[in-house]
């Protein structure tokens, strides 16, 4: 979910070489992901929450610096606002980095590229494990190179680049490149997350530093995927600080997770190889019927997003559609419909068409019957100008939460599969 801009000019070409042992595996690697918790929400606690995750968004795509709900409401210009990173939000794994090895978890962000670990020189980087360079003996520190500055949408972060064993389950990646943080403004880190791991192409790392799962595919992984199950715990009651959050397969799928056949839909990445993970919306249906979004087509697939963020005339077409939906008049971009619409919106990358549930389309009451709804537009209310090729579409986890997805590098695609009994079932 964090966009990391490195201004120290640091390149560091294929230094991330996988480690000889172990071998060529045969089967997928299975891990366990953990959800953090979501507190119940209503009213103005719903709309400062979702101000928050969207300004991150429009921050991590470029689309103009995060921006503060009231701000938002009075006006057109933007507020810098930093946000703690939404129990909503964030899906994590544990990763062990060092020798002898030290285990942290970390956000999977298939929108970033950059890897980056919080260490004990951090006194404001929440209250998990973090990274203790005193006690690795494989570490090594680019203490020659500039500081490393991260400038992210929900504060800022300075640290060093070093080098050191990575490891997520029986892989081993040596001489990894990634960032080790020694400080924070505010807020950025809190609870048990103690950093990142970017699961985009290298191309796009700030660092320059080959991404983790890259590095893999060298020598430890004999098929050129991961893929994801993502659970679901969005306005429930009961859900503790932790619940189980998934699986995230390296090196393959997990088959007890999906029926039937996966669609594959593959993407060109722009010269030079970086790329985010991309897709093109060929449809978009409310409630069975056919909406029209114009060519503005191209969409992001990003884990460490929580919303679905669109272009202003498609958001618009979308919650038109929508029966008693009205923009909300607290949150420039965002639309409410009475909660007690049945609603389904469906989205088709050129081949199926997948529903979303109502569950994660409904991110909770706002007062009067009405509920804050899961896809805003992304570009409204900015005047600035906006980066060259970045993406009409960021589709996150208010979607991908009702399919399996799978990211393969070769040839690139992302595939969709319909969710197995033992996951849930499609949309449920």
């Amino acid at each position: 979910m964090l966009l990391s801009i490195v201004v120290s000019l640091l390149f560091f070409p294929s230094l991330s070489v996988a480690a000889a042992s172990p071998p060529p595996r045969r089967e997928p690697l299975h891990i366990p992901v953990l959800r953090r918790r979501h507190e119940p929400r209503d009213g103005d606690a719903v709309l400062d929450h979702y101000a928050n995750l969207a300004a991150n968004l429009r921050g991590k795509y470029n689309y103009g610096p995060p921006v503060s709900r009231r701000a938002r409401a009075k006006t057109s210009t933007v507020d810098i606002t930093i946000t703690n990173h939404g129990s909503d939000s964030s899906y994590f794994a544990p990763v062990s980095v060092g020798t002898p090895p030290q285990t942290l978890d970390l956000i999977l962000d298939t929108g970033t590229s950059d890897l980056w670990f919080v260490t004990t020189d951090c006194l404001d980087c929440g209250q998990g494990t973090k990274l203790d360079l005193t006690k690795s003996t494989s570490l090594q520190l680019y203490k020659d190179q500039p500081p490393v500055i991260l400038l992210t949408p929900t504060g800022n972060a300075w640290g060093t680049a070093a080098q050191d064993t990575v490891s997520m389950g029986p892989f081993t990646v040596k001489r990894q490149i990634f960032v080790a943080v020694n400080s924070v403004s505010d807020t950025l880190i809190n609870g048990k997350l103690a950093g990142l791991m970017g699961l985009a192409f290298q191309g796009i790392a700030d660092i320059g530093a080959v991404p983790f799962w890259q590095a893999l595919l060298n020598n430890s992984l004999t098929n050129p995927e991961f893929s994801f199950f993502l659970t679901r715990f969005v306005n429930n009651p009961n859900a503790k600080t932790e619940e189980p959050g998934g699986v995230f397969t390296l090196g393959g799928t997990n088959t007890t997770l999906f029926q039937g056949n996966i669609d594959f839909q593959s993407f060109t990445p722009p010269p030079g190889g970086g790329s985010l993970w991309l897709q093109t919306i060929s449809s978009v249906t409310v409630n069975g019927k056919k909406v029209d979004i114009g060519n503005t087509t191209t969409a992001a697939i990003d884990t460490g997003t929580t919303l679905i963020g669109g272009p202003t005339a498609a958001v618009n077409a979308i919650w038109s559609a929508v029966p008693n939906s009205v923009p909300s008049t607290n949150m420039s971009g965002f639309f409410t419909f009475p909660c007690n619409t049945q609603l389904t919106i469906s989205i088709s990358f050129g081949g199926p068409s997948w529903p979303i549930n109502v569950t994660d389309l409904n991110l909770g009451t706002v007062g009067d019957g009405q509920c804050l709804g899961g896809i805003f537009d992304v570009t409204g209310a900015w005047t600035i100008n906006l980066r060259a090729g970045h993406p009409d579409w960021i589709i996150g986890d208010t979607f991908l939460k009702n399919v399996y997805t799978v990211f393969r590098a070769k040839p690139p695609a992302v595939g969709f599969a319909q969710l197995s009994a033992a996951a849930g079932g499609s949309g449920s």
